[in-house]
């Protein structure tokens, strides 16, 4: 192997490396945080949360929402822009340590996935002293 092949392949490996990088880096950075300033009143909390639902071409939807500093009661996937409050469009199921699946089987509907384009979707936690919802972020694409 000459030196111009060897770099021509070195090259190609690191740009495949820098992709994957970037790509993995990608899928975390669409990772968001919910928090009580965002709920609807904005709500004084020590409270946090981890988004990481993800919304697939095709409506299906995945992932889980994370908390620490809440003794949570339940969370759920809203329709409503924000600054507003709606029904409730996915209910999230409880696991342990403050973790909340999205059920295997949840699938956004045509006019929910034009909503969640329009990021008119949330996702909110609620507790016994905020039943409301104590943090909130809003999903966006």
């Amino acid at each position: 192997m000459n030196l111009s092949t060897s770099f021509s392949r070195t090259c190609g490996a690191a740009a495949v490396a820098l992709a994957l990088g970037l790509a993995a880096g990608s899928a975390l950075a669409a990772d968001t945080k919910l928090d009580g300033s965002e709920e609807v009143p904005p709500v004084t909390t020590s409270a946090t949360g981890e988004n990481m639902v993800k919304v697939a071409a095709d409506g299906a939807v995945s992932g889980k929402v994370t908390t620490k500093g809440i003794d949570a009661t339940a969370a759920h996937i809203h329709n409503g822009a924000k600054g507003k409050n709606g029904p409730v469009i996915i209910p999230l199921k409880k696991g342990d340590g403050g973790d909340f699946m999205v059920p295997a089987d949840a699938k956004l509907t045509e006019a929910q996935m034009k909503d969640y384009k329009d990021g008119n979707l949330y996702v909110n936690v609620h507790s016994a002293a905020h039943p409301g919802g104590e943090i909130r972020d809003q999903m966006e694409p």
